[in-house]
């Protein structure tokens, strides 16, 4: 395999990757893991490991951004961040009482319906309106969420980014720029917790392939990140809408060559 193939592969991964991270806070793992499997044909247990690791810093450096905007809720995130850990490994243990395929495919065609709907029912809320509900009420909802997201996230393997988004804007009134904010907090500790368990049981991955997932990962999120921050709510949902959409029709097809 030529060094030259190894880089177009990971550049697109990186690039599909931190497009879906900067702007909806999705995981990596739903764009890269398919791609590594199908194009470099790589262990799949490793491949998500490297996507997951990718996931650390590009999430960090979106949160950084949102963040810097004003676009992050921490101290809800953090709520939802505990109870999504501890929920995780209990959908973990139900789900490998189960066929893996199947989960894995729901993630992906989620992705692809989340971006549809953000094109026909874009998400409007205001910041004004998010600030209406009292702190009680939401540190509530929070922890609920967080159970719920964990324990979908732990059963299906990944969309766990696609899971908080839709919660944070569908069900606890977020406005779009601080739902992905908060997601891509959340996710920068989520994923490391992922990846560390994953080297540690499947040792670590070819340092080209994963420094070079990492870096293209990271780039694109920063760049996505700071478009989002500077668009308005109405073009953010479509480009979120577009990308989400593309991004799950294009996994849909790898897993299919695959």
């Amino acid at each position: 395999m030529t060094l030259l193939f190894t880089v177009i592969v990971t550049f697109f991964a990186g690039m599909g990757a931190g497009l879906g991270t900067g702007f909806a806070g999705m995981s990596a793992a739903a764009v890269i893991s398919p791609i590594l499997i199908t194009f470099l044909h790589m262990d799949p247990y490793m491949a998500v490991g490297i996507a997951l690791s990718s996931d650390v810093l590009a999430s960090a450096v979106s949160a950084y951004t949102y963040g810097k905007n004003k676009n992050l809720d921490v101290k809800n995130g953090l709520l939802i961040m505990l109870s999504v850990l501890v929920f995780t490994v209990v959908g973990s243990y139900i789900a490998s009482l189960l066929p893996s395929r199947t989960m894995g495919s729901f993630s992906v065609f989620m992705t692809f319906l989340l971006g549809v709907k953000f094109i026909v029912r874009p998400v409007m809320t205001t910041k004004e309106a998010m600030m209406n509900v009292s702190a009680r009420k939401r540190a509530v909802q929070s922890i609920v969420c967080g159970v719920l997201i964990g324990f979908i996230c732990g059963f299906i393997g990944a969309g766990g980014g696609m899971m908080m988004l839709l919660i944070l804007t569908s069900v606890l009134g977020y406005e779009l720029k601080t739902a992905v904010g908060t997601s891509v907090f959340i996710m920068t500790f989520t994923a490391l917790t992922g990846a560390a368990s994953h080297f540690a049981i499947g040792g670590m991955p070819d340092p080209l392939i994963w420094a070079l997932c990492v870096i293209f990962t990271l780039v694109w999120a920063r760049i996505a990140a700071v478009f989002a921050n500077k668009a308005s709510p109405k073009t953010l949902n479509r480009a979120t809408g577009v990308i989400l959409v593309v991004l799950g029709l294009a996994v849909m097809l790898f897993s299919k060559i695959a």
